[in-house]
């Protein structure tokens, strides 16, 4: 379900609804299933006055204990301002960094390599292209690179192919940032086992990544996109 289906949804279902007092999480989260007739994977109670977070696969509502309302958007402290919302987002979607499967990736180690950084992403990605030019400079760090082609077919391109020919490539990295940065097509050698593509495919789906390009810090959190200033600063401050 989407953010914007479980929006139409939430607004839809509270026509007429008029609440009842519940006591605990556990009842809060039957009267949120039975209301919007979808799953709720969690319910806790904030620190925000009696209010509840509920918890609906990626996306996070709120209500009271009665559930006289529901409430799609963020939630912002008044005195740190820190949006509650996002920080809660960023630590579900965390991982174990030490759990991922670093022989499937790109190893490529600058300096020391005293930072670990891992990355999913795509070789016809114009974001992870943008995110490799910005990161290029980046020392004392271990990127791990998991060739992730979700980007293939018809409409964006080759991306299994030229993941094939990185991989299969005498030097990966160098082949790697050759195409991302000077746009030098990969030539692949011998031939090599690529079925660790697959397996990447898969842990992907595992992870929910759904998109390219995205970060994974030592710590095991989770950026999505371009955000390469994010991810050096993260990185700088584990240098430190």
């Amino acid at each position: 379900m989407t953010s914007k289906h479980l929006l139409y949804l939430v607004f839809t279902l509270l026509l007429g609804w008029t609440g009842a007092a519940f006591s605990d999480e556990a009842s809060v989260r039957h009267a949120v299933e039975s209301q919007l007739g979808v799953k709720v994977d969690e319910v806790a109670r904030t620190g925000y006055s009696a209010l509840y977070e509920v918890r609906i696969g990626d996306d996070i509502i709120y209500t009271d204990e009665k559930v006289s309302y529901l409430l799609v958007g963020s939630l912002i402290d008044p005195k740190t301002r820190q949006n509650v919302t996002e920080a809660r987002k960023e630590k579900l979607s965390a991982i174990r960094f030490d759990q991922l499967p670093l022989d499937s990736a790109i190893k490529t180690v600058r300096g020391n390599g005293k930072s670990t950084l891992a990355v999913f992403a795509d070789p016809n990605c114009s974001f992870c292209k943008r995110m490799e030019r910005d990161l290029a400079n980046m020392t004392d760090v271990t990127i791990y690179t998991f060739l992730y082609p979700i980007l293939d077919g018809p409409t964006h391109g080759d991306s299994m192919r030229k993941s094939r020919a990185i991989w299969c490539s005498k030097d990966r990295s160098k082949a790697w940032f050759d195409l991302m940065l000077k746009d030098i097509q990969p030539v692949a050698g011998t031939s090599c086992d690529t079925a660790v593509l697959q397996r990447n495919l898969a842990l992907g789906q595992k992870l929910v990544i759904n998109g390219t390009p995205t970060s994974f810090l030592r710590s095991g959190q989770r950026i999505v996109g371009a955000r390469s200033a994010e991810v050096r600063k993260a990185v700088e401050v584990v240098k430190n």
